[in-house]
């Protein structure tokens, strides 16, 4: 069955491609190829203000910059979200979009008895690229950004599962092994996770 899918490109950098844009385009390819429905965010190429105060995030609404984002992760069943890893976490422009989306009465909101998932029910994936090795930044440095991004913002609204793919040593990768990358890339694409 189809499944609505947001793919989101969180590189912060507009001026260029990077391997994150190429991720990006083999995924939606091969789950556009495969009937899924794909909805496709440039997250560098959208202007919208940082959120600075405790009331803005609790009682603010979405800009209307990011309202057909946000819209298009909750009307979807699975979205995924690809990022460089920069000091051991997402971009500052990623964690300011996501500030503005994942927040009270767009993906949760507070209740007598705790929080209401509001986007409970989706499925997530965080691709990652690093110019360290993968295995070292799971290993040494216990994913940590990644892990608070995991549960603190996608679990936190009901996501689940919450899936990670991490590709390291990019800048050293070989033509054969980004290849390899963009066909995992399309494999998880066409089967939507």
């Amino acid at each position: 069955m189809p499944s609505k899918i947001t793919v989101i490109q969180g590189h912060p950098d507009s001026s260029r491609r990077h391997l994150c844009h190429a991720l990006a385009d083999a995924y939606a390819d091969a789950a556009t190829q495969a009937g899924h429905v794909i909805t496709s965010v440039e997250i560098a190429g959208l202007d919208f203000p940082w959120l600075r105060t405790v009331e803005e995030f609790n009682s603010g609404v979405v800009p209307p910059p990011l309202k057909p984002a946000a819209d298009a992760i909750a009307a979807s069943d699975h979205i995924v979200l690809i990022f460089p890893l920069w000091l051991g976490t997402a971009p500052a422009l990623v964690k300011a979009f996501l500030e503005q989306i994942i927040r009270p009465g767009v993906a949760f909101s507070y209740e007598k008895k705790g929080v209401k998932k509001l986007l409970a029910g989706r499925s997530a994936h965080l691709v990652v690229t690093m110019g360290m090795p993968a295995w070292l930044y799971r290993i040494f440095f216990c994913s940590h950004g990644i892990r608070g991004l995991r549960r603190n913002i996608f679990e936190f609204v009901g996501f689940s599962p919450v899936r990670v793919t991490m590709f390291g040593m990019i800048e050293s990768a070989s033509a054969a092994r980004k290849s390899s990358w963009l066909k995992n890339m399309r494999k998880l694409g066409a089967n939507a996770r």
